[in-house]
């Protein structure tokens, strides 16, 4: 069993970093005082080629797995972008899953190079206010007339809305009092993101201004049936391929913005000299670090395994959950413990640990709670009843 990285995957990291570098730590430190989606650091990854790391090459893509992908994303989150610059590509990563996987090779040639080569920003469009995490009780609605479908109702938490041009949304065809099964009658789209009858309210929310969370208001929007992805009414299968993907690389964002707090803790703590010593040297601010530090890589070995598995086509719902979870709570602990380290320095906003700080509680809840996924290992791990 071998953990270290292949001479490819090295090289991914290597060049994702240096091109962060153009991006330092002032750059990041603007977007999240005025807010403003970085298009220059979005076009710069489309340039290169990096936004389709794990798409098909046939259509544009680099034709690389998952694990390629979660090393691409972490660099990113480490190199002190956080998940301002992960969100900002994340969509381009795991969102058109089920393009890839229940796609015609028509939709396959229209919709995935111009998102690889960066014309397009696609945003995700499944949450919706009164239903949560229950993705099963949708109500959002789509009618079919024709050739075409009619779509209306609310979405929330729709990242990238306000500069996207395109939207992968989940919508009910079928009532849910005819369905036989829960999981059935949602229908699943990829679709121009019409602005004349959609209205997308910014949400201002604590952290991660660079990348805007929105309510999406939609009625009578006109999607063609050749948008459609997949079968009518087998939306929900079709979506599930795109989240064990998400909380992989999810936690590798995680585990980026928690080395990225690290870094900064440790250097402040060697240059900053109280009572005549640095404070490094005293135990009550190495044992945090050093206790972040193992957290922070354990949770790393468990995202690279879900990620292994994922790539050969293994079951990886318990790995991917889990990477999930122990690598959000992990990342919390850190940039906790790297404001801690900076006492009153740490709230202020150049020394950048309060805004890791605020960015670590996006990978905590999004896109799934931790106390679902504790519920979900639970039930489908150690076999206890289930308990929602």
């Amino acid at each position: 069993m071998d953990f270290s990285f292949s001479p490819e995957q090295e090289r991914i990291r290597e060049a994702i970093l240096r091109l962060c570098q153009r991006f330092g730590d002032e750059y990041w430190l603007e977007r999240d005082r005025a807010g403003g989606f970085p298009h220059d650091f979005h076009k710069a990854l489309a340039d290169d080629g990096w936004l389709g790391i794990a798409m098909p090459e046939e259509f544009g893509g680099s034709g690389l797995g998952i694990t390629e992908a979660a090393i691409m994303m972490q660099a990113i989150a480490e190199s002190g972008a956080g998940m301002s610059g992960a969100s900002a590509v994340h969509m381009n990563i795991f969102g058109l899953q089920p393009v890839v996987v229940f796609g015609t090779d028509e939709q396959k040639r229209r919709m995935l190079p111009p998102l690889i080569a960066g014309r397009d920003k696609a945003c995700f469009a499944v949450t919706e206010p009164n239903v949560g995490l229950n993705t099963t009780q949708l109500t959002f609605k789509a009618e079919r007339r024709g050739d075409n479908y009619v779509l209306s109702g609310t979405k929330i938490w729709i990242s990238t809305a306000q500069v996207a041009n395109k939207v992968l949304i989940l919508t009910r065809t079928t009532p849910l009092e005819q369905v036989k099964r829960k999981t059935d009658g949602l229908t699943l789209f990829y679709t121009d993101l019409d602005r004349t009858r959609a209205e997308i309210r910014e949400i201002p929310k604590m952290g991660r201004h660079a990348v805007d969370s929105n309510m999406v208001f939609v009625d009578g929007m006109v999607v063609p049936a050749a948008d459609r992805i997949g079968a009518e009414g087998d939306g929900f299968r079709s979506i599930l391929h795109g989240m064990n993907p998400e909380r992989i690389l999810i936690a590798a964002e995680a585990v980026g913005i928690g080395r990225a707090a690290l870094r900064k803790a440790a250097q402040y703590a060697k240059e900053r000299v109280v009572f005549g010593r640095p404070i490094g040297q005293n135990q009550g601010i190495q044992h945090p670090l050093a206790k972040s530090w193992m957290e922070l890589e354990a949770a790393n070995l468990m995202m690279l395994k879900a990620a292994t598995l994922y790539d050969r086509g293994a079951e990886c719902g318990a790995e991917a959950n889990a990477a999930k979870y122990l690598a959000a709570e992990a990342a919390f602990r850190a940039c906790e413990t790297a404001v801690m380290s900076h006492g009153g320095m740490g709230y202020a906003r150049e020394y950048h640990v309060e805004r890791y700080l605020r960015e670590s509680l996006i990978p905590r809840i999004a896109p799934i709670s931790p106390h679902l996924i504790l519920s979900f290992i639970a039930e489908r791990v150690l076999g206890l009843p289930k308990s929602y």
